[in-house]
């Protein structure tokens, strides 16, 4: 049985994707997996088991190497979480007796949902992602409950992430801080992440670490947020790589961040974290199977209720206090402050 996947967009959602292919192995474990992703998920594909080929693509229809390994290779099934032209143009390329997507592409496009055999009712905006892409497995017949992200670090990564380590002399349990993100309009004010460091500089026992991509905007970000601090820490921003960051991850002892790639990393290793949430919904993204206090709006507490509909807010209206209070439900505190 052959056997293709389509998830062309970002690593996040190339991260929630594993519990699929996790499940469909299971159902098919002689099955001859092929994974297609995008350009920018090409770093992580090292840590993505279970599958036995991949595939890049590129963001344009005329990628002439997976088309013609598309093309050329019969398959029997071909499972689209992508629903864009270019992921409908495979899955015809593809040849497969069962085309499978959401019924949503025979409503944004009819002339795309002919390159499909099979629409299953679901949508994701019903659904976390992870449950929306195992509900693309129905028509195998795999039905199961929604598994955790899985990464397989290769140990390349997980050396590079020991030797940041004794480099930087961080020899106490560590929380990392990750205020980056690829969408400017996901960032935390600069001065907030300031006191936040400044606030557990002055109450916890462990050591500090900033991590960032390595975009110019996020750089910036990291910058502003350096210049308001005295407290100190240890700046890794722009210096690891995807694999090693998650590397990081899987031995830290808390991960606060606004939604991004991190989170899925920290999910995939259980570790806890703090999630800042605005523009995009806690519902579809946020960590379902590790600790993790999620902060959406201008509640002082954490959010414990999700709803598929849930209003796009500003990440001013996160408090600096209801991000140090979730910190500090999640981190041991220093001697000194119990005794106070």
């Amino acid at each position: 049985m052959n056997i293709l996947l389509l998830q062309l967009k970002r690593i996040g959602d190339l991260i929630l994707t594993t519990p699929a292919i996790a499940a469909l192995r299971k159902k098919y474990p002689d099955a001859e997996i092929t994974l297609a992703v995008s350009k920018e998920c090409a770093e992580l594909l090292p840590a993505i088991s279970n599958v036995d080929h991949v595939l890049i693509a590129r963001r344009n229809l005329r990628d002439f190497a997976v088309v013609s390994s598309v093309a050329g290779k019969r398959f029997d099934y071909c499972i689209d979480f992508t629903r864009n032209d270019r992921s409908a143009f495979l899955t015809l390329l593809s040849g497969a007796r069962k085309r499978i997507a959401s019924y949503r592409v025979r409503e944004q496009s009819k002339t795309r949902a002919r390159a499909y055999t099979d629409l299953v009712e679901v949508r994701v905006r019903d659904l976390h992602t992870i449950e929306y892409n195992m509900a693309l497995l129905e028509p195998l017949d795999v039905r199961t409950a929604a598994l955790p992200p899985q990464l397989d670090l290769p140990q390349t990564a997980l050396e590079k992430a020991h030797k940041l380590r004794r480099d930087w002399k961080i020899r106490r349990p560590y929380v990392i801080l990750h205020p980056g993100s690829a969408r400017r309009e996901k960032l935390w004010d600069p001065a907030r992440w300031a006191q936040v460091i400044e606030h557990f500089g002055e109450n916890h026992d462990s050591d500090l670490v900033l991590t960032s991509g390595p975009s110019l905007d996020e750089r910036t970000h990291i910058t502003e947020i350096t210049k308001r601090t005295r407290h100190k820490f240890v700046n890794l921003s722009g210096q690891t790589d995807l694999l090693t960051l998650a590397a990081l991850l899987s031995d830290a002892q808390l991960l606060m961040t606004v939604d991004s790639a991190p989170v899925h990393f920290a999910a995939s290793t259980h570790t806890p974290q703090v999630v800042l949430f605005g523009p995009t919904n806690p519902f579809h993204w946020r960590p379902m199977h590790s600790p993790a206090l999620i902060l959406h709006g201008s509640a002082t507490a954490p959010v414990t209720e999700f709803a598929p509909v849930r209003p796009r807010l500003p990440m001013s209206e996160i408090s600096t206090e209801a991000v140090i209070s979730a910190m500090d439900s999640l981190l041991p505190r220093r001697a000194a402050v119990h005794s106070s």
